[in-house]
């Protein structure tokens, strides 16, 4: 989608997987590189900086270590290294251009001012980061929206997320009256990376469905069928699955328009 969006403005795309397509890259400071990584972060990022004007860059949690994630080490180092403007296509804490996508689709769908929008978590069977829950409950926060987060114990999101966030146990009742349902799987913060539950209560389903306010169903794809959610829901008149993916590519595009405005009045 990103791809895509830089071609509509003329620009050049070089995408690099970092894992298959260059040297192994070692981002840890002051290790004896006699492993299999030949090149550190901190020379390959600069000169990537060298080649590029802007620089998309997509980080996922490893679940390693709590404090590394959340301190978005990958991302900060190219924010800090590259000399160039870095935009962030996904990192260990959140999605920012999913989000903006998200709310741009719910802005074209809501039928009245203020919807209630509900985040209800789903069962997966992958440990999955919170990245995109934490970025989606970071922007409804200050959309005009209702916002309720549904999910069973111990997936609870990082505090700094949640502050003023109404939460509700109950799926069932999260549901009530909702206009839109996002639903999401994410692992455990608190027990950091963990899978505590796969209880297929939690999917959305038909049944659950009809306890809102005829409500859209999002999800930011690919998603799991009958695990996050049932065909039929999916399937339904009310899924906007697709318009919410075709939207990612008017939410990078948004973006990377205005960082080379500011590039240009920069020169």
């Amino acid at each position: 989608s990103t791809q895509k969006a830089a071609l509509n403005l003329g620009m050049n795309v070089i995408v690099l997987d970092v894992n298959s397509d260059g040297w192994k890259l070692e981002s840890e400071f002051g290790v004896v590189m006699d492993g299999d990584k030949p090149e550190h972060l901190r020379e390959a990022i600069p000169v990537m900086g060298e080649y590029c004007d802007i620089i998309g860059v997509r980080s996922f949690a490893d679940f390693k270590s709590k404090e590394d994630d959340y301190s978005e080490k990958i991302l900060s180092q190219f924010i800090e290294f590259s000399g160039k403007p870095v935009i962030s296509l996904e990192s260990a804490t959140r999605h920012p251009l999913q989000s903006f996508a998200d709310l741009i689709t719910i802005e074209e769908h809501k039928t009245v001012e203020r919807p209630k929008v509900v985040l209800t978590w789903a069962p997966h069977p992958r440990a999955l980061p919170q990245a995109v829950p934490n970025s989606f409950v970071e922007w409804m926060k200050i959309a005009n929206v209702d916002l309720v987060v549904t999910h069973p114990e111990g997936y609870e999101l990082a505090p700094e997320f949640m502050e003023g966030v109404k939460y509700e146990p109950n799926q069932d009742k999260a549901f009530e009256n909702a206009d839109f349902i996002y639903a999401k799987n994410w692992s455990s913060y608190t027990h950091y990376g963990e899978i505590l539950s796969k209880d297929r209560s939690w999917t959305v389903s038909e049944e659950k469905m009809a306890l809102t306010n005829d409500a859209k169903f999002m999800h930011c794809l690919p998603v799991r069928r009958n695990m996050i959610v049932t065909d039929g829901v999916i399937d339904s008149e009310n899924s906007i699955v697709i318009q919410e993916a075709a939207n990612r590519e008017v939410s990078a595009q948004v973006v990377l328009k205005r960082m080379l405005q500011a590039i240009a009045e920069d020169i």
